[in-house]
């Protein structure tokens, strides 16, 4: 019997990591984000980094120390003793997306900071999770006696004020005041692992979508599509994609795909018309 040894491709691995909600590693499928754009990647190494910060910060507690000394712990290693921190001179870097390239150079953007950060913070045993707050990702952390909201960007404590007030410009976009006003604690649920995923590949999306660079951004759509099965807009923008690639078969399969799912979207007509033009040889 012939054993197939072949080594997975990216795709493949990160298909393999994202199968299961209720075994979701959330710190490798994030690490494997990066694998497109550093092939060498070595996966397990990134891994190994960040358990070594966990056995550090470890190492400054005693085993009984109360959950809030743990999160003070936690801060002033992480924050204060590493300087993770936003990267507030190149907010749009692609990099900031990685987690191997955020732990060599400590600047992110508050996701990627937040799941290193959170992976420390479980394994410090403390009931933290993220947060898909609007256009700001968060990380809170359940404490004896109340919960915690921290901005992984500035390591800062945020009070309810301050929530309400970083909540406005987006309830003032989306007409979400007065008698539709929301209570604070939908904001604040948790995010499972897919959704902090996909929130990671989206600004990836976003980014490459505006340079227009159409191969990486086919890239993080494949991710995505594998991720989200049923997100049919990412069809219709991968087909668009390899559209301008010029590559017709896979673009009219895409946009096929989209047209047969996406019942009731406001750009049908437009995406049909699309369609039609490349089955006729109209790049």
């Amino acid at each position: 019997m012939e054993l197939n040894l072949a080594v997975p491709s990216p795709l493949q691995y990160f298909s393999s990591l994202v199968q299961s909600d209720a075994h979701f590693p959330l710190l490798e499928a994030a690490v494997s984000l990066a694998q497109d754009e550093y092939p060498d990647l070595d996966v397990e190494q990134v891994l190994g980094d960040v358990d070594q910060l966990l056995a550090r910060v470890k190492r400054r507690l005693p085993v009984d120390s109360p959950d809030l000394q743990r999160l003070r712990a936690l801060n002033q290693f992480f924050f204060r003793d590493l300087g993770f921190g936003g990267n507030i001179n190149d907010y749009y870097d692609p990099d900031n997306s990685y987690l191997n390239a955020v732990l060599r150079t400590r600047r992110g953007i508050p996701i990627t900071l937040a799941v290193l950060w959170l992976e420390l913070a479980l394994g410090l045993g403390l009931n933290a999770r993220g947060v898909a707050f609007p256009g700001h990702f968060m990380v809170k952390v359940n404490l004896p006696k109340g919960q915690v909201v921290i901005d992984p960007f500035s390591g800062q404590s945020l009070s309810r004020e301050e929530l309400v007030e970083r909540l406005e410009p987006f309830r003032q976009r989306s007409g979400l005041v007065d008698e539709f006003d929301v209570p604070m604690g939908l904001y604040l649920q948790s995010a499972p692992p897919r959704e902090i995923i996909g929130r990671m590949l989206r600004n990836l999306q976003e980014i490459h979508r505006t340079q227009e660079d159409w191969p990486r951004l086919i890239a993080v759509l494949d991710r995505l599509i594998v991720l989200l099965p049923d997100a049919w807009t990412e069809y219709r923008d991968r087909g668009l994609a390899w559209a301008v690639q010029g590559d017709v078969a896979h673009a009219v399969a895409d946009l096929e795909m989209y047209l047969a799912h996406a019942e009731d979207a406001l750009d049908m007509d437009v995406i049909a018309e699309r369609l039609a033009q490349l089955r006729q040889g109209k790049h």
